[in-house]
């Protein structure tokens, strides 16, 4: 299967350094030739769950939050380095386990009226000391706490407990120590060189103010966004529409003194359908296209190499830290014995679903649960020396007569839960899941097909035992993928809510070697705990993997300075639209 990608070269006109002027679109010309105006218009084919920075579990929110909040370090919107945020720079002992970071001075918050006068105020240390106690407090609303600051940061374990005997330490988290104004200290429980990567991309850490929390609360905060980002939340109209109007008080600028962000807003609709989107977006109605039409795939990229020059639109193609799988619900039979898993697992012909199903859209998920990222890769995850799932019929019959299933005899009725979004994809997938069950063990699986905010909420529940999900990576580091698999992660009860380890999977040495892994100092070391780890996901069935995803995605020939990366992360700071008579695209073939 060739997999290739298509850089786009744009060439602006630029004037002199020192003259501005405005287009006939409203765009100004800044230093070294980027504009300013303009109102990027973008679809998510799915409405966001939530925008409480505590409560962001989905990749649209994610999307629409990140734009509105920041913490204190970000990722690069290039190659995912850590840059500076509200942080303006920062420092580390010798072990990594005391972590300094001097806040810069004048970045504000939002103007909102939770504050005296409307204004908002300057941010200081002290802001974040009080989020992060926020972080590690105990509340239904609150499920950052376990994928950032938990066994991580000192005192985190004990402050948490303590809100949840109603009995707040003094004090708040102890590793969490404001040294003055401008300095913040966090003392971790153990060497971590990566917490960088878990402060810049996971949304707990982002920063909002104490006035927006006691004014809105958190079930307020679903719509009621105060951060400090370029973008502020200006429109929330429910399915239809979310509009970001340009921060004017954003301290951000780029090298040439501009000031960030370019685009004077952000308008995001929400198409559910993927080919009325892609539509939209033939009509010049949507700037940009994330992940096109299954349907579609083959007619846009032999469109695109046909033509020589003058190309229609942008197309960027980039391997993702992302995968697509089905979930089993550990605890809830038959999912609690592993042979049905592994039977389910070798039942599939993967190759025949990205091939086929997917167009060629995907890469078959033969190896681990860590996708072969080139960000892994390149850290040293050889991902060529896990073993992983081959098609292999036979063996999955022999798995399922051993689980007390001869040829699907006496199997419970069982439901695959999927969720609407994407076009017809996760329909296809599901049909074709359940035909390769039916053929190769004689199982009769239902499908249900629910919204993307209630199929997440059965499967966090406990309420699903057998579903579609993706996992996306929140930071580049193979933990990321393994944390859901961690039985730390798991409720004391099957009706209490998981959010992380949402099938409830527990084996001792997987816990013992993900342990060891996130302790590590060493990358080469680190590296090869978590493949060993990944290992034993794929030996005892954790999940069934189907594919590692591929991001494709579409934009117009103006849009500019708008790169892509293999977690799907967006810094629309520095997105600009340039005049459409000055866009010039070139293509070399693949």
């Amino acid at each position: 299967m060739k997999k290739f990608f298509l850089p786009f070269i744009t060439l602006a006109l630029i004037y002199s350094c020192g003259q501005e002027e405005t287009s006939k679109e409203g765009l100004t010309l800044l230093k070294g030739g980027k504009y300013s105006g303009g109102t990027l218009r973008i679809n998510e084919v799915e409405f966001f769950r939530n925008l409480y920075p505590l409560n962001v579990t989905d990749l649209i929110s994610y999307n629409i939050a990140n734009q509105i909040y920041e913490g204190l370090v970000k990722p690069s919107q290039t190659d995912l380095s850590i840059r500076p945020a509200l942080a303006e720079s920062w420092s580390k002992n010798e072990d990594a386990t005391v972590w300094t970071f001097k806040i810069r001075e004048g970045a504000k918050f939002h103007d909102d009226e939770c504050f005296d006068g409307g204004d908002g105020r300057k941010v200081t240390a002290n802001d974040f000391k009080w989020s992060f106690d926020n972080l590690c407090a105990a509340s239904p609303h609150n499920q950052m706490y376990s994928l950032t600051f938990e066994n991580r940061v000192k005192g985190a374990v004990e402050y948490y407990q303590s809100t949840k005997d109603k009995k707040p330490l003094e004090g708040g988290v102890s590793g969490v120590k404001v040294l003055d104004d401008y300095t913040l200290e966090i003392t971790l429980n153990y060497p971590f060189a990566g917490f960088p990567n878990i402060l810049a991309s996971m949304p707990g850490t982002y920063l909002f103010p104490k006035e927006a929390y006691e004014k809105y609360g958190e079930v307020g905060m679903r719509t009621k966004a105060v951060g400090t980002g370029p973008f502020m939340l200006k429109t929330v109209k429910e399915s239809e529409a979310v509009i970001l109007e340009k921060n004017p008080n954003y301290w951000g600028k780029d090298a040439d003194g501009n000031s960030l962000p370019y685009l004077h807003g952000i308008r995001i609709s929400f198409i559910k359908d993927k080919k009325q989107e892609f539509l939209e977006f033939k009509k010049g109605d949507l700037d940009m296209v994330f992940g096109i039409p299954t349907e579609n795939i083959k007619d846009i990229l032999t469109g695109l190499k046909s033509a020589q020059e003058n190309k229609p639109f942008q197309l960027q193609i980039i391997p993702a830290m992302g995968l697509f799988y089905l979930g089993y619900l550990h605890p809830a039979p038959p999912f609690n014995d592993t042979r049905v898993c592994l039977a389910f697992n070798y039942a599939i012909e993967r190759e025949k679903i990205v091939n086929y199903v997917l167009q060629g859209d995907g890469i078959p998920a033969e190896y681990g649960v860590v996708p072969p990222a080139p960000t892994f890769i390149n850290m040293g995850y050889d991902t060529s020396l896990i073993k992983g799932y081959k098609f292999n019929p036979n063996l999955a019959k022999q798995l399922l007569a051993q689980a007390g299933y001869p040829n699907g005899k006496n199997f419970p009725q069982i439901t695959l839960q999927i969720y609407s979004g994407g076009g017809d994809r996760n329909a296809l997938i599901a049909q074709s899941v359940q035909s390769m069950l039916n053929e190769n063990l004689n199982l009769n699986i239902n499908i249900e097909t629910l919204p993307l905010a209630q199929h997440y909420d059965k499967i966090e529940a406990g309420n699903a035992r057998f579903w579609l999900a993706r996992w996306i990576a929140d930071y580049p580091e193979p933990e990321t993928f393994l944390t859901i698999f961690y039985s730390g992660h798991i409720p004391p009860s099957l009706s209490d809510r998981s959010y992380v380890n949402a099938t409830r999977f527990k084996n001792a040495k997987y816990d013992s070697l993900f342990t060891l892994a996130i302790k590590e100092v060493s990358e080469k070391k680190r590296m090869e705990l978590y493949r060993q780890a990944d290992q034993i996901a794929v030996d005892e069935s954790a999940i069934m993997p189907l594919y590692y995803v591929e991001h494709y995605r579409l934009l117009q020939n103006n849009v500019q300075n708008f790169d892509a990366n293999g977690m799907e992360h967006r810094d629309m700071s520095v997105v600009y639209l340039a005049p459409e008579e000055e866009t010039v695209t070139t293509q070399p073939q693949p």
